[in-house]
């Protein structure tokens, strides 16, 4: 009896320690870099300790050791995707206020709020998205009480520890048409409300460049709390990266000029579905932009000018552009959206990406403008061996990841969507549950 206990003893305690990473070896597979170039036919990749070591042709795989991965005919071999501006992990059933802290309308702050310490790694939603080849995201709050979201995060959506990759990874504004309407009603007075945020910040951080014990007067019912006005201070130091929410033209040339007035400030622009019209001014500025996907059809008065050709055109004139997950609870369908800009690219008078830039989209451009740049979203030596196996081309709609790693350790790709799929696959009528009974 006191063995079968030290034996249960073990097992538990095995299964509570953390993941190791294996040592992965694949030869024969089409490889997709993720650094904006074309696939590699007949490629090879090997990962070992957690890093890439090798991807390119197979003829120039190095030795290993390693026991090479069976690859089926057609295999592709990817880095995982990076999914930006998500709410991954911070809810589970968006009608259900009790699983869903996407926002927070009644706390009395708003810049100073952190998703980090609420991300839940066992969210269904963060088990279907990994599913999907989804390894690394920025989730965030939504402004609700104020123009400020609060600071997002960079997480990893590995199934063993900490899911969080770099908290206070960046602050998120709306200075569009939601702004607005939080501010007072009127774009004017989000950007004093901005505008007056960030001089209240530059109080507070002095000329020494760290907080002053001061306290400064306000009316809570218009400027920001204390506490918001420390958490803006990386903002302006240009340490914490600003994702401005814009979509019209004319907001997007007002967000620009903020940057002559705080020239520090680490902007990306997020929607931009207007951004073609003012693409040069963009690429001028040397801002990177979040763009949603094949906005074809307005959805407010500030997307008016939207255009499937919107990314291809933003590329075109040198902008850095990654897609932006439009629906922020839901991106597992990022692979097919940047699918649809390859497609795009084929129609005459329209303005797609090739199929190199259409996958860096996902890859290695998100994980650059978040800070990552070289570690993620990329299979080059030393990256993060974040890696996923397809059965065929991943920007095809039929295709689906066989097997996925997070920094080299392999993920569980089940989750309760896919129990459901299971379950009631091969059942026939006379196997329905008795309330289908009629």
């Amino acid at each position: 009896m006191r063995q079968l206990l030290a034996l249960a003893a073990s097992a538990i305690a095995l299964c509570a320690a953390p993941a190791v990473a294996q040592n992965v070896a694949m030869t024969g597979v089409t490889v997709a870099t993720g650094d904006g170039s074309e696939p590699i036919e007949d490629g090879a990749v090997v990962v070992r300790d957690g890093k890439v070591v090798y991807a390119g042709p197979a003829s120039g795989m190095p030795e290993t050791a390693m026991p090479l991965v069976e690859a089926a005919p057609g295999t592709w071999v990817t880095p995982g995707l990076f999914a930006t501006v998500t709410t991954l992990g911070i809810v589970d059933v968006s009608a259900v206020s009790d699983s869903n802290d996407t926002r927070a309308g009644g706390s009395p702050f708003s810049a100073a709020l952190d998703v980090a310490p609420v991300v839940n790694p066992n969210s269904q939603n963060i088990l279907v998205h990994r599913a999907a080849g989804i390894t690394r995201a920025a989730t965030t709050t939504l402004p609700s009480g104020s123009i400020f979201a609060g600071q997002g995060a960079i997480i990893d959506l590995d199934a063993d520890g900490d899911p969080i990759t770099r908290p206070k990874a960046f602050q998120m504004v709306d200075l569009g048409e939601g702004g607005a309407r939080r501010a007072g009603g009127s774009r004017a007075a989000a950007y004093v409300l901005f505008r007056n945020a960030l001089y209240e910040a530059q109080g507070l951080r002095g000329s020494t460049g760290t907080p002053q014990i001061t306290e400064i007067a306000k009316d809570d019912e218009v400027f920001l709390s204390r506490f918001d006005a420390e958490a803006l201070i990386p903002v302006l130091n240009g340490t914490q990266k600003l994702y401005v929410s814009v979509e019209r033209a004319a907001d997007i040339r007002s967000a620009l000029a903020l940057k002559g007035e705080f020239p520090k400030l680490d902007m990306v622009l997020v929607g931009a579905s207007e951004g073609w019209l003012v693409a040069e001014e963009i690429a001028a500025a040397g801002v990177p932009v979040l763009a949603d996907p094949l906005d074809a059809l307005p959805y407010g008065f500030d997307e008016l000018a939207s255009t499937q050709s919107n990314i291809g055109r933003m590329k075109a004139a040198g902008v850095k552009v990654a897609l932006n997950t439009a629906g922020m609870e839901n991106p597992r369908r990022l692979a097919q959206q940047a699918g649809n800009l390859v497609g795009l690219a084929k129609i005459p008078g329209a303005t797609g990406l090739s199929w190199g830039e259409a996958f860096a989209a996902i890859t290695s451009i998100p994980a650059d403008i978040s800070g990552l740049g070289g570690q993620l979203g990329v299979l080059r030596p030393g990256a993060i061996g974040d890696v996923v196996i397809w059965d065929g081309d991943p920007l095809e709609v039929t295709s689906v990841p066989t097997k996925v790693y997070i920094g080299g350790v392999e993920q569980p790709l089940g989750n309760h969507q896919s129990r459901l799929r299971e379950r009631y696959r091969d059942l026939d009528e006379s196997d329905l549950p008795k309330a289908y009974d009629w």
